[in-house]
């Protein structure tokens, strides 16, 4: 295996991890966002405040974008299998 091989093969890894981390993410973001806003604008400064709505919207962004991301991953490893086959 060549270095330039080695090299695409480790971007498009990493590609494909922020491709299907990233929806997660962003509603994990926007809900804190969302939260802390409204935590300011009441003057209420409690820490565990943010913890309840952002795990209950990260878990429901897991179970609907779940599918999306397994099989967007298993078509990724079947893709890097069918490229290993075939390097010299």
């Amino acid at each position: 295996m060549s270095v330039g091989a080695a090299v695409n093969i480790l971007r498009g890894g990493i590609l494909e991890i922020l491709i299907i981390s990233a929806p997660v993410l962003l509603i994990g973001m926007l809900v804190g966002l969302v939260v802390s806003i409204l935590q300011a604008t009441t003057s209420i400064q409690e820490q565990t405040l943010t913890f309840v709505p952002k795990i209950a919207a990260i878990l429901g962004a897991l179970m609907l974008f779940g599918p999306w991301m397994f099989n967007s991953l298993a078509e990724y490893t079947i893709r890097l299998f069918s490229q290993i086959s075939v390097m010299p």
